[in-house]
């Protein structure tokens, strides 16, 4: 479809689940650079992060807590680590 030999990467962080912008665009900056971290290591294909639960306001009172910061990419750290253990995994049974 795309002629382009390179990761893409898209973040997704639905109003739903972030109801503030700041909150939103944070989280989006966290996953675009976790995720410069581990480029290196991902199959060229096109990857979207995508946020599927809100995080508890009281415990991140502000948007811009470092403590939400480091939640975030703690989670992202395990995320993107279990995907490039896994990926040639999956590319393995695709040509079998």
């Amino acid at each position: 479809m795309f002629n382009v030999a390179a990761v893409w990467l898209g973040a997704m962080v639905p109003k739903r689940w972030a109801k503030r912008a700041v909150t939103r665009n944070v989280l989006k900056r966290q996953i675009y650079t976790v995720s410069e971290l581990y480029q290196a290591q991902l199959p060229v294909a096109a990857y979207v992060v995508r946020l599927r639960s809100s995080f508890d306001r009281a415990s991140f009172v502000s948007a811009t807590s470092d403590a939400l910061k480091l939640a975030a990419r703690t989670e992202l750290h395990q995320l993107l680590a279990r995907a490039t253990r896994a990926l040639p995994q999956v590319h393995a049974r695709a040509d079998a």
